[in-house]
């Protein structure tokens, strides 16, 4: 079965302390998940994160079918990158690193998303028809919400200057 790969990378006119404070907290998944994947934290809800957490989620990804996602954080160096595993869900596979950078615009957030399917041949054409494009769809709002969060709380900042 293959491995497959998403690689994104955004910067963002904040500091990279005030992007780890951001995304280090799993109280503003929600915020950064498309609302019709239906996304609800039910357990693993820290301030931060830490090596060794375990986030549980519910989720709607495919045909109204709702689903248990469990994460870990296996890998924390604040601020600079943390890393999830699936530890159950549905995929096979799933290592998500999350990287920030200091920049001169700001910082620049990269994804890197390494993932393989379940169901041998099955979930190979589930790829090519409909995973693949979801989860650029996923990103895709992930990068925009990030912008419209980001340049609302530099302009909130401005004002208040």
């Amino acid at each position: 079965m293959k491995l497959h790969h998403l690689h994104r990378t955004q910067v963002l006119p904040i500091s990279v302390e005030d992007a780890w404070q951001f995304f280090s907290s799993p109280h503003n998944l929600p915020a950064i998940t498309p609302p019709w994947l239906n996304l609800k934290i039910s357990e693993g809800v820290f301030d931060s994160m830490f090596p060794g957490m375990l986030i549980r989620y519910r989720l709607t990804p495919m045909f109204g079918w709702p689903i248990t996602w469990v994460s870990e954080i296996t890998h924390a160096k604040p601020p600079t990158y943390f890393v999830d595993e699936q530890r159950f869900g549905p995929y096979r596979f799933w290592h998500h690193q999350h990287h920030f950078r200091t920049v001169n615009e700001g910082v620049e957030m990269t994804d890197i998303v390494s993932y393989q399917l379940k169901f041998g041949p099955i979930g190979t054409l589930l790829h090519a028809s409909l995973v693949k494009k979801r989860l650029k769809d996923i990103f895709d709002f992930r990068q925009q919400t990030l912008v419209h969060i980001f340049k609302r709380r530099v302009q909130l900042v401005k004002q208040a200057v």
